[in-house]
């Protein structure tokens, strides 16, 4: 990611600087929250796609700036709604809003930075950038409600994952990838391409954290978390649909009655890496990886072109 850095690195202290000022309020309760989440952001991914996209086309300006500000505003609040509707005590090993205020206080939380979101856009009058990342808001609250659907039925589909994972990750990494684009080329051919490129990203991106379920780089064992939560996985899926009928049953009697035994668990995660399923999961992985270069290459060589090739590289290759 040094490379990286050298290109953007710049670039992402003003933006830093712009969406610390973009959160910012006059309600004391409001701005100690902003202020947390300020202290606790991740790897800032999107923006880095938002910064590398529009530096791809052309010179990084004020609303290249404002398109990296939406999507992390867009971003933050769906992680803040997430952990309320996963009841989830802690995110990137800090506590949630929820567990450190409450359920009431972090919804609103979230609504706050979605209507900060929409000012931001509006007050600019960037709303060729607000419909892009519109779209995907409402593609990920389609991919969580079809992802709750399937799993109370335990659908096994691989069609239906990647209906899923299409929309619950892979439409936001997508849009900002556009969002970038447009700010610099203005041209609408471009800017779907980069749309394109990005959501092949963002399906490689979320192979990888199934992955993670059930391999050993980070924590030094698997987790099987996904297998607790009944989440339709790739690696899981291909195992259900090319094993045997008495495997598969046990399998989906796991899933659903004893989803929480270490010893049931591990079971699956031991017949899952048996039968290919992790191999199988990694191959479509690199295969939406490698469509997202072919892409990229469709643009002339420079220092944006390869950085975001590193970007990318990074989301199948990192360990954790």
């Amino acid at each position: 990611m040094h490379f990286i850095n050298d290109i953007i690195g710049d670039e992402l202290k003003i933006f830093e600087k712009k969406f610390a000022e973009a959160v910012k309020s006059e309600t004391l309760l409001l701005d100690t929250i902003m202020k947390y989440i300020i202290k606790r952001k991740g790897k800032q991914l999107r923006p880095m796609f938002v910064l590398l996209s529009a530096k791809l086309h052309g010179s990084i300006n004020e609303s290249t700036y404002r398109a990296a500000a939406l999507v992390e505003l867009l971003h933050t609040a769906t992680l803040v709604h997430d952990d309320v509707v996963d009841d989830s005590p802690q995110r990137r090993g800090f506590f949630s809003i929820n567990a450190l205020w409450n359920k009431k206080i972090a919804v609103l939380v979230g609504d706050y930075l979605l209507s900060k979101g929409l000012l931001l856009a509006t007050g600019s009058n960037e709303f060729r950038q607000l419909q892009i990342l519109s779209d995907a808001v409402k593609q990920m609250s389609e991919g969580e409600l079809l992802q709750i659907q399937k799993t109370r039925k335990l659908n096994f589909d691989e069609a239906v994952y990647f209906e899923i994972i299409r929309g619950k990750t892979a439409s936001l990494l997508s849009s900002a990838c556009a969002a970038g684009a447009y700010s610099t080329s203005n041209n609408e051919q471009v800017t779907a391409q980069m749309k394109s490129f990005g959501e092949k990203v963002g399906i490689a991106f979320q192979i990888k954290d199934d992955l993670f379920d059930y391999g050993k780089d980070n924590i030094g064992k698997p987790t099987g978390n996904d297998i607790k939560e009944k989440k339709l996985t790739l690696p899981l899926i291909h195992t259900l649909n090319n094993t045997d009928p008495q495997t598969r049953r046990q399998l989906v009697y796991i899933m659903k009655n004893e989803n929480k035994d270490p010893a049931k668990i591990k079971f699956v995660i031991d017949t899952v890496t048996e039968s290919g399923g992790i191999r199988y999961a990694a191959e479509k992985m690199n295969c939406y990886r490698d469509e997202a270069l072919a892409i990229l290459y469709s643009f002339n060589e420079s220092p944006a072109r390869k950085a975001l090739e590193e970007l990318v590289r990074y989301t199948t290759d990192r360990k954790y």
